[in-house]
């Protein structure tokens, strides 16, 4: 369950946003918001652990985890006013780039 989390995270693109429950269902685990944070705690250099921010847009991390994570996104050119994103701009859209399933 964790590598589909991972490899859904690794799909956000570069100055775009999603929340763990779009993660999850984009994963095929519609139920998993909470297992994308677990899966997102174990240290990878390469995942963009920063592109994926709770309900609504907010950034859900607290203290030096919280400012990396703003820092990051606006490195990427996201805004970000106080602890949330405008997800109507920069939310990504899983559906236009679903991965075809993997035959048998």
């Amino acid at each position: 369950m964790f590598n589909d989390l991972r490899a859904v995270v690794r799909r956000i693109p570069k100055g775009k946003v999603s929340t763990y429950g779009e993660v999850a269902l984009a994963a095929g685990h519609p139920r998993g918001s909470r297992q994308v944070a677990w899966a997102l705690k174990q240290f990878d250099p390469t995942l963009p652990w920063h592109r994926v921010i709770g309900k609504g847009g907010k950034i859900l991390l607290r203290g030096a985890n919280g400012v990396e994570q703003i820092h990051r996104l606006q490195a990427e050119g996201i805004t970000v006013h106080g602890t949330k994103v405008n997800m109507a701009r920069f939310a990504h859209d899983f559906t236009k780039t679903r991965r075809k399933p993997k035959s048998a």
